[in-house]
């Protein structure tokens, strides 16, 4: 089965959670279902979902007798354990012949040519592929179809497909997020479970109170998105050249899922059969009866702003129609003397010998920061790519004058972590002239490493490239990339075995407050536009930062010069008291993230890591007696197993 609209391929691709649910769609008005199998996929919470081997098998033959197609789903992060695991599994596939998979990490594209298999790769919306060098270079390594970024609106989505000439699939319905695709942390770092490999817990639906100058705002569910439905718009989304449009809802039941894909399916042929004539409207209010949260067009059409927040539900604390709460505010873990104990002794194992001590890098928010860098001696200097307001961006007179006080110390340029065809633009004009004063470059994803990998920079990957497993980070290397920053989500375990299988310059975030969550949804407008409820101060964060309260905590959200906003721990990340653990286990670099310090505050930071790299005697406190500066010390997502 297949759909043309003036000679253009158009496909409704629907989603399936079992495989009963599968042979009722796939007999429905789509082309193609994706669904996903036994392991490794982002929809692994819950039991008795996803088809098995015999299964997926059975569901092949069926579609295919239809003409329809398959696409499975192999798209969360592989731990070391899961690449033993997806060998066995893509050679499964590689023999049953699924339509395409739908993948998130890298190292499905290494196993597939590692293991000389067959298998079409479609690229996740967990890819979060924004701009044209991502999608050029994902051709490349020969990648199909990608799965736009949540935040691309249709004309950037044309403007992408007509340049690249890749098959672009879109999502039009369905349950959104309100961060960039694999760019929340929250899950992992509080609960152990990551959202980037299939087991996220929703703090996005928490019920929040929003802070900022010593007001509270009504905001109860600041983060929690509308549905998305573009069910009036199939004109506008074909006219854009999108090849697939995609409707979320693995974990939904069938007489949902056949019902609404019906309803496009029908739609989607009265256009085609008559376009001038066609009623936007048929069926649009039946939709809209049996929608589970209100519906919003995100950011098909621009940025929605609080529009695009959801009251239904859960601004009555319930998430669903049935009045079930996915999960409850919980406090971030704070470090104990037994958990550090534990995990020293762990990282302890399997040391290296002969290893150089490694180097100190501090990303900063400002010049009074990165002059304090400078003065201490520190052996890596960042200027990020997105600045915490109210600070400035680094100006080409700012980065001239670090690179003549900088000494010894390697002074490295960053890139935004979401770059637009603007963005790169800019950098173009500023790289492209006389040879900056830096090192090198902080790359953010994919698109900048095609980019700059030949400017004759060195690259330094950040750490939202998500480097899970070995392989993966081989394939950076072999782009380019000289040293790759660790997942933040890696749990003690994953890192132990990752620095195992990986011999690579490393470097690990240890100190700080890095961003949990990034996103382009502008918490700061909920303080615009309405009246505050009452007064109080922040507890941690300046007054003019806007914080988001539960019970359990404060997080702190900066806005950066793009309008992008980061949600950030309420407490100190701090892996001060197992750094020479870690040292012993290859890491070459350790990063203090001090955007939100104090030149005083960060210059007691440095000094205490400084003295313990260079082999200080160890502290009966964490820092030295210094108190934390948030709500306590964690170690993230290192503090699981």
């Amino acid at each position: 089965m297949a759909r043309y609209f003036n000679g253009k391929e158009v496909e409704l691709l629907a989603p399936a959670g079992t495989f009963e649910i599968f042979k009722e769609v796939i007999a429905s008005g789509c082309d193609a279902v994706y669904f996903g199998g036994p392991v490794l996929n982002m929809r692994m919470m819950r039991k008795g979902y996803n088809l098995s081997h015999e299964e997926i098998v059975q569901a092949l033959d069926i579609a295919h007798r239809l003409d329809k197609k398959v696409y499975i789903t192999v798209n969360n992060l592989f731990s070391e354990e899961d690449v033993e695991e997806a060998k066995e599994y893509l050679r499964f596939l590689d023999g049953v012949r699924p339509d395409a998979l739908i993948v998130q990490d890298m190292a499905v594209l290494e196993l597939i040519r590692e293991l000389d298999l067959t298998l079409s790769v479609h690229a996740s919306v967990m890819m979060n592929v924004h701009n044209l060098e991502m999608i050029h270079a994902l051709g490349e390594l020969g990648v199909s179809r990608v799965v736009t970024s949540r935040e691309m609106d249709l004309q950037t989505a044309k403007l992408l497909g007509q340049r690249s000439g890749m098959e672009l699939e879109y999502f039009i319905h369905g349950d959104m997020c309100s961060v960039h695709g694999a760019n929340c942390y929250f899950s992992s770092q509080v609960f152990g479970m990551s959202s980037n490999r299939g087991k996220c817990m929703k703090p996005c639906r928490w019920d929040y109170r929003i802070k900022k100058d010593g007001y509270v705002f009504p905001a109860e569910y600041p983060l929690a998105v509308k549905d998305m439905s573009m069910y009036e718009h199939l004109p506008e989304l074909i006219e854009s050249g999108i090849t697939s449009f995609k409707i979320e809802g693995r974990m939904r039941d069938k007489e949902f899922i056949v019902s609404l894909v019906n309803s496009y399916g029908a739609a989607i042929d009265r256009y085609i059969a008559d376009p001038i004539g066609f009623d936007r409207t048929v069926d649009s209010k039946a939709l809209y009866r049996s929608r589970k949260r209100d519906f919003s067009t995100a950011y098909a059409f621009g940025k929605p702003g609080l529009s695009n927040i959801n009251r239904r539900y859960e601004g009555t604390g319930k998430f669903y129609s049935t009045g079930k709460v996915f999960s409850t505010p919980t406090a971030e873990r704070e470090l104990s003397e037994q958990r550090v104990a534990e995990l020293r002794e762990r990282l302890s194992r399997d040391r290296r010998v002969g290893q150089h001590k490694p180097e100190l890098a501090v990303r900063v928010n400002n010049m009074e920061q990165a002059r304090l860098v400078l003065e201490l001696g520190v052996e890596n200097l960042y200027l990020p790519g997105d600045v915490f307001e109210p600070d400035r961006p680094f100006s080409k007179a700012d980065i001239q004058e670090l690179g003549e006080r900088k000494g010894e110390t390697k002074l490295y340029l960053g890139m935004p972590r979401m770059m637009t065809e603007l963005h790169f633009d800019q950098y173009d004009q500023l790289l492209s002239g006389e040879r900056l004063p830096i090192d090198g470059l902080l790359v953010t994803n994919l698109g900048a490493i095609r980019r700059y990998r030949t400017s004759g920079y060195p690259m330094i990957g950040d750490a939202s490239l998500n480097v899970y497993n070995h392989l993966s980070a081989a394939l950076y290397t072999g782009l380019g990339v000289e040293r790759l920053t660790v997942s933040p989500e890696m749990t003690m375990e994953h890192f132990a075995e990752f620095t195992a299988h990986y011999d690579g310059p490393l470097e690990v975030v240890v100190h700080g407050t890095p961003a949990l969550m990034y996103m382009e949804h502008d918490l700061y407008e909920n303080t615009e536009v309405m009246e505050p409820i009452a007064e109080e101060d922040n507890l941690y964060a300046p007054r003019g930062v806007l914080v988001l309260k539960t019970d359990k905590g404060e997080n702190p959200v900066y806005r950066d010069q793009h309008g992008r906003c980061h949600l950030l721990f309420a407490k100190e990340l701090c892996f001060l008291p197992m750094l020479g653990e870690m040292s012993g286990r290859g890491i070459s670099s350790f990063r203090i993230e001090a955007a939100t310090y104090t030149v005083d505050q960060l210059e007691q930071i440095i000094k205490a890591y400084q003295h313990k790299l260079d082999g200080g005697a160890e502290e009966k406190d964490l820092l030295g007696g210094m108190k934390p500066l948030y709500a306590g010390y964690t170690l993230g997502a290192l503090q699981f197993n």
